[in-house]
């Protein structure tokens, strides 16, 4: 009637977390770099292609990371393994792929109207 797994895939939960929390922090260096590289270089226009480019390997290792650690923790709260991998791969790949159009968008909106343009702590 029910289904309980026998092994639930705790080791792939952690590791999945592990992969997607260390990609997590080698993009947010890579992005530091870009950005620190932009302010250094401002009298010539930065490339957002080359700088996404740069950012598409740690923001891949997150999206398999954050694949891994759902399609597991579904498996643990009792799906089949193949109905969580059936959910869990479009939920995180189509999360992962808005996310990522989103920073494509704002990395372009930086270099057209400037880094100053997305504080938004000055709008008040």
């Amino acid at each position: 009637m029910y289904y309980y797994p026998l092994q639930p895939p705790y080791l792939l939960l952690f590791i999945g977390f592990f992969i997607a929390l260390t990609s997590g922090v080698a993009l947010s260096g890579t992005l530091k770099l870009i950005v620190q590289k932009w302010q250094k270089n401002s009298t010539e226009s930065p490339k957002s292609n080359s700088s996404l480019r740069q950012l598409f390997v740690p923001f891949l290792g997150i999206t398999s990371g954050i694949c891994l650690f759902l399609s597991s923790g579904l498996a643990i709260f009792g799906f089949p393994p193949l109905l969580a991998s059936a959910v869990g791969l479009p939920i995180s790949l189509l999360t992962c792929l808005l996310l990522w159009l989103q920073l494509g968008s704002m990395l372009t909106f930086a270099e057209r109207q400037g880094m100053r343009s997305l504080d938004l702590d000055s709008l008040q």
